[in-house]
């Protein structure tokens, strides 16, 4: 994670994230769920976060991949 971002945001680090970790847009909140994928994307479901390509974005309101905050179980 770079100084650039704020504490529990991804930031482009998976090496820290787990397959199954599922990440919240700090803009609206939607929540990425690997389970499930994301339709609107086109990403299959047990898609890892990691694994999505680095041009998604927020499927509802199209903020950066980087920002997404990891969701804590």
């Amino acid at each position: 994670m770079s100084d650039g971002f704020f504490a529990g945001a991804y930031g482009g680090d998976a090496s820290r994230l787990p397959d199954a970790a599922k990440l919240e847009c700090k803009i609206c909140w939607h929540v990425y769920d690997p389970a499930e994928g994301d339709s609107v994307w086109q990403i299959p479901p047990g898609t890892a976060f990691a694994d999505l390509p680095e041009h998604w974005a927020c499927p509802q309101c199209g903020a950066a991949k980087q920002g997404f905050l990891l969701l804590e179980d």
